[in-house]
């Protein structure tokens, strides 16, 4: 078969991870796995099977089972086990490739053979000793959720849950003969729930936690306690719910307690007036997802808290910022304290590894002219506030005169912001919708120039728009 030249373009405008990397189907094990690890103890990157890494042109994969049980064999080889995203299977023209991310800030140094490698640039080196100690300095801890009660056996994990969570798995490889690939177990131990302590196979924490029959049996505060109060403080009527059970137990159930308790309210959205809930279903849901994710567990004095007032809702999570993660940085740096737990959680569908919940939650209040979250962290707690006041309305901004034009959500984002300011920047117009890609919001803002709606000023980096009088 002829191969085709390898065109970088189209992956990157895919939004996948501009440190891109590449090797034949048949490369071997240990070096697939040196890379995988050295990757992990970098920064990330994406890797893609099936190319020719002296030629550059693709090759394409002919058996893409054996080459993902390849990949599964590579990460079980590493120590820790490196856990990542399902691998992906990419059509370029007549062939395919399978993509593999490894996310940025994991929190372990990975190791092969006793050996600690890093990229620089196209190579897998070893690790320098002084750069050896400083990593494992800052990542080198035991994870809590990595570790297994002393009394935990295979037997108090639910099967019918496991088996769910195997065919997300596969489907989201794409993989349709479910029979020749790994079974259920074996996914539990890529995926670092389940280890081999004694000649036994035990779950870790993240295992019991996301797959357990009863986890509170060895971790009690593992919950999610639920309120809704009449008045904006604490008082004597309200309605409490527990979710108990494994964490995506826990989320249904909170996701059941949500759309009893969130009122349906009359505002203006956009241009119009809509019968919406007092606070975005998705935004709200995010919250309790990303407090779940990455809660610490070593800290059982305390559960999640899901408390809902006359004029906000709070979600408070036990234990404090981590990594280096701050309030500062929060919306723009990604680490995980359960990374296991994350990534499952990705598998099934209820977060992006990428870590964009947060955001997503921004994005959604604003959408529903409501003010942002409010973060923050005291006395070892981390908490998210949502108000449900509305934003006030543009002043002397009629957005009837709009109606008749064909626009967007996010140009109505951007109509309201002219509202209360002379100009909006390509990079404002960004933090109002942080998920969409620079270039969407560009052509955004040009299209609201061509009807008419926009004037704009200056060129290049410089450039800014007013509304036309």
């Amino acid at each position: 078969m002829e191969t085709p030249e390898f065109d970088i373009y189209p992956i990157l405008a895919e939004g996948m991870a501009p440190d891109l990397h590449w090797y034949a189907e048949e490369v071997k094990l240990g070096e697939l796995a040196a890379t995988l690890a050295a990757l992990a103890n970098t920064s990330g990157g994406t890797l893609f099977i099936g190319i020719n890494p002296q030629s550059g042109k693709i090759q394409g994969v002919q058996d893409i089972s054996a080459a993902l049980d390849r990949v599964f064999r590579a990460c079980l080889s590493t120590d820790p086990t490196l856990v990542i995203p399902v691998p992906r299977v990419k059509r370029v023209g007549r062939v395919e490739l399978l993509v593999i991310s490894v996310p940025q800030g994991l929190p372990h140094v990975y190791g092969l053979d006793g050996r600690y490698y890093w990229r620089e640039g196209s190579q897998t080196i070893p690790i320098p000793p002084r750069k050896l100690r400083q990593l494992l300095v800052e990542k080198g801890m035991v994870l809590f959720e990595s570790q297994s009660p002393p009394d935990v056996t295979y037997d108090d994990l639910d099967q019918g849950q496991i088996e769910g969570y195997a065919q997300a798995y596969y489907a989201a490889a794409k993989i349709e003969d479910w029979e020749s690939q790994p079974g259920s177990k074996d996914i539990l131990i890529q995926r670092g729930c389940l280890q081999e302590i004694d000649g036994e196979m035990r779950p870790s924490y993240a295992g019991l936690l996301l797959f357990g029959r009863a986890p509170q049996r060895w971790l009690p505060a593992a919950q999610i306690l639920s309120a809704r109060f009449s008045g904006h403080s604490f008082g004597d009527r309200f309605v409490k719910e527990e979710m108990n059970g494994s964490i995506i137990s826990q989320l249904q159930g909170a996701e059941k307690f949500l759309r009893a308790n969130i009122q349906s309210v009359v505002r203006m959205i956009g241009l119009t007036h809509q019968e919406v809930l007092e606070y975005p279903f998705e935004a709200v849901r995010e919250l309790i997802v990303n407090a779940i994710a990455h809660r610490d567990y070593n800290l059982q004095g305390d559960s999640i808290h899901l408390n809902i007032f006359s004029d906000r809702l709070e979600v408070t999570s036990p234990g404090g910022l981590p990594g280096p993660i701050t309030i500062d940085n929060i919306l723009s740096a990604r680490y995980s304290r359960n990374p296991v737990i994350v990534q499952v959680l990705a598998d099934l569908g209820y977060v992006e590894r990428l870590g964009y919940g947060l955001d997503r939650a921004v994005t959604s209040m604003r959408q529903n002219s409501l003010n942002p979250p409010e973060f923050e962290e005291s006395a070892g707690t981390f908490r998210v506030t949502l108000h449900n006041t509305p934003t006030e309305d543009p002043p002397h901004q009629d957005m009837s005169l709009y109606e008749a034009l064909d626009i967007n959500p996010r140009q109505e984002s951007a109509l309201n912001y002219l509202g209360t300011r002379r100009r909006i920047t390509n990079r404002e117009f960004h933090e109002l919708c942080p998920e969409v890609h620079p270039e969407t919001l560009r052509r955004d803002l040009s299209d609201l120039v061509s009807k008419g709606v926009l004037i704009k000023i200056g060129d290049k980096k410089s450039t800014y728009y007013i509304l036309k009088k």
